[in-house]
């Protein structure tokens, strides 16, 4: 689409006494609104102090970033066709088989996502006693131009698929909320038209977030029982995750339990008959608290090989996994999020196994497949002969020297487990005022700009109602916008420092 902003102007030029004020304002705002991280340790090797004592504000863009409103408004409508997408990627076994196992695909060279694979192989043999899954996804874009400049058509594109530990929706809704409270209490110094209140989308990503989680812990049944948060040791996003967590008990009177790997190692047990989850929390009182029983585990770690320094972490996971306990995500699900599925749907006639048909096999028509594809950028699979191309979305260009140099040193097996992607090319020169706890005041850098939409999926075993394990029940429940330096307009930010940021919609 054509747009008449011109994003290298962006944001508007403030005095000294106006960036300083928006400054004192967004972060008083961020501290009273919970907005916040945990510091670092010091020194950084030292573990969280299980009862934190202080906290520092997220780092925070001053400025929303524009999006135009109709791709906007594009990716919100899109992200319930991804939701059926992933869902049914997670149900077909065979195509996981094939493109993430440890017999055919990339389990074969990755030896994380082969022994999850491994795991979930065993779960299958022996019986799977759950068929639901809930799914908590988060797709991210880019705003691409194609390098042609100012004025150049914007597409959509998208950068990856998340489906396990997609964070940053409760902060993110708190950063939004604070770009609001700037607009109200300064109207920013009306240094623009574009930032007026219906330019401002709303976000509510908690509540959706949390509702979904709800849904699986009522599909799963047990009164008394509570939701499980899988989470990292010393985390320090943490608060992004209490928000979650408090919405559940305030607005749902679920409560949740939160352990790592490590100490669901000891506290884990399995019903042998009911193949119920059981978990014993730390005998801190006296009587000794009873086992509860774990309605959904909701993964907040688990996502990389360093959340399992040792075998029995992998056991741990895989031990969840066999339990009747709904799984968010299951390890299918988060298979399916891997990038060699993103790259294999873009082959001729894949999306259609998924979504084709029309609607009245519970499909799409060939308009909104096109609208999906038109989301993807050129994917080239790095095992398969050069100057092959697996996207039908365009034509493969010219290798560039580091995928030339990728294939030539790796192996064939481990070729397996990479793909090329197309570089996307978001507008030039548009900027932002960055501000990080310690570090002053706002830093006006070039910046490019992420967005991501929240969705869910309650899917498998009749999720939609009892008729069909294929049915998805989903919805679209939010959005995050995160930015990050590309090179320092007027000195100090570092190309990828983050910031929590939100959207104003532009022309």
């Amino acid at each position: 689409m054509a747009s008449s902003f011109i994003f290298s102007e962006w944001p508007p030029k403030l005095t000294e006494p106006q960036l300083e004020s928006l400054t004192l304002a967004a972060t008083t705002y961020a501290l009273s609104h919970g907005l916040l991280y945990l510091p670092l340790p010091s020194p950084p090797s030292q573990a969280q102090p299980p009862a934190p004592t202080s906290a520092i504000h997220a780092p925070l863009a001053l400025f929303p970033s524009p999006v135009p409103r109709a791709l906007f408004d594009r990716a919100q409508r899109l992200q319930r066709v991804y939701n059926v997408l992933y869902a049914r990627v997670a149900l077909d076994e065979a195509f996981l088989d094939r493109v993430m196992g440890a017999v055919e695909g990339v389990g074969r060279a990755d030896e994380f996502v082969g022994t999850l694979w491994r795991g979930w192989r065993a779960v299958r043999d022996e019986g799977v006693v759950q068929p639901l899954q809930l799914g908590l996804f988060r797709s991210d874009y880019l705003l691409h131009t194609g390098g042609a400049g100012v004025g150049a058509e914007l597409e959509l594109k998208q950068v990856e698929f998340n489906t396990i530990s997609s964070s940053f929706g409760p902060l993110s809704e708190r950063a939004a909320a604070m770009h609001r409270y700037l607009h109200a209490s300064t109207g920013y110094f009306g240094v623009s038209p574009y930032l007026r209140a219906d330019n401002f989308p709303p976000n509510d990503t908690t509540a959706g977030l949390a509702q979904g989680l709800a849904e699986a812990h009522k599909a799963y049944g047990v009164p008394g029982s509570q939701i499980l948060f899988v989470v990292q040791p010393n985390e320090r996003n943490v608060f992004d995750q209490r928000w979650l967590e408090y919405e559940l008990l305030e607005k749902h009177a679920i409560h949740v339990v939160r352990q790592t790997f490590a100490e669901l190692a000891e506290s884990v047990a399995i019903d042998p008959t009911s193949r119920a989850l059981l978990i014993t929390p730390s005998p801190s009182t006296t009587p000794a608290p009873s086992a509860i029983e774990i309605s959904t585990i909701y993964f907040r770690a688990g996502y990389v090989p360093t959340d399992f320094p040792t075998p029995a972490d992998y056991a741990t996971r895989i031990a969840l996994e066999r339990s009747r306990a709904i799984k968010c995500p299951s390890i299918p699900l988060q298979l399916a999020g891997g990038k060699k599925v993103q790259e294999a749907l873009t082959k001729p006639g894949v999306l259609e196994r998924f979504l084709g048909g029309g609607a009245e096999s519970g499909g799409y028509g060939p308009e909104v497949l096109e609208e999906v594809r038109a989301t993807w950028m050129g994917m080239w699979a790095l095992d398969e002969d050069e100057g092959t191309t697996t996207t039908t979305t365009s034509p493969a260009p010219p290798e560039p020297a580091g995928t030339l140099k990728a294939r030539a040193h790796a192996s064939a097996l481990d070729r397996e487990a990479w793909i090329a992607m197309e570089l996307i090319v978001p507008p030039a020169g548009t900027g932002s005022y960055l501000v990080r706890a310690g570090g002053g005041g706002g830093v006006r850098a070039e910046v490019i700009s992420e967005l991501g939409v929240f969705g869910l999926a309650l899917f498998g075993g009749g999720a939609g109602g009892g008729k069909g394990e294929g049915e998805v029940r989903e919805r679209e429940v939010g959005w995050l916008m995160r930015t990050k330096g590309v090179e320092s307009n007027e000195g100090g930010v570092a190309a990828g420092f983050s910031v929590l940021d939100s959207v104003v919609l532009v022309d």
